[in-house]
């Protein structure tokens, strides 16, 4: 059994659709502010590194940490969750007819030592957004989408946002699973 230290309910299921045991400690580290001590580094450093403090940041008695973080950017500009619906808009909005690019990261850290880490990308194509659109998907996945990078969960309402995708799904839902698996197995939490 490993400890997952993370509070997404995408990464619960896919860990649990994969017959992964696990045992749920959500992290608790100051996110924005790690980001802020980052500076300007790429988006796949700070999915990294959030990961890592997550995994880093919670004790596993023994036994394997597993933190999780992803990140979005478009245009070179890098966003989090949104805070409100009127804030959902605006990314909305911003997406719309871009190049999302989503970086998933996990790490895993056993006895207070990081093990391991791996980040995964993917690129997902806004189509065109009318407003009246935006606002019909706000009002079916208002507030669910607001603890969602990228303002969309591909496992609902969310695909109908994009016009195609490059990457590998489990990278879009949070956590680049196949990757998490072979480290799980390398630790031999995961038969062989």
């Amino acid at each position: 059994m490993i400890v997952l230290a993370s509070k997404s309910a995408s990464r619960r299921t896919m860990l649990g659709a994969a017959g992964v045991e696990f045992e749920l400690r959500p992290a608790a580290i100051d996110e924005r502010a790690l980001e802020a001590s980052l500076g300007d580094v790429p988006p796949a450093a700070v999915a990294r590194a959030l990961a890592e403090a997550k995994a880093l940041s919670v004790e596993g008695r023994g036994r394997p940490v597993l933190g999780g973080d992803s990140v979005v950017s478009v245009d070179g500009r890098r966003f989090d969750k949104p805070a409100s619906r009127a804030q959902a808009t605006e990314h909305l909005r911003f997406f719309s007819g871009k190049t999302m690019e989503l970086h998933s990261a996990a790490a895993i850290a056993l006895g207070g030592h990081l093990r391991w880490n791996h980040v995964a990308r993917a690129l997902l194509e806004v189509r065109d957004l009318s407003d009246d659109f935006i606002e019909r998907y706000l009002a079916a996945e208002w507030p669910e989408v607001s603890q969602c990078v990228g303002v969309f969960r591909i496992e609902a309402l969310g695909v109908q946002l994009f016009e195609s995708i490059e990457g590998d799904m489990f990278t879009v839902l949070g956590m680049p699973l196949l990757p998490v698996l072979g480290a799980l197995r390398e630790l031999e939490e995961l038969p062989a």
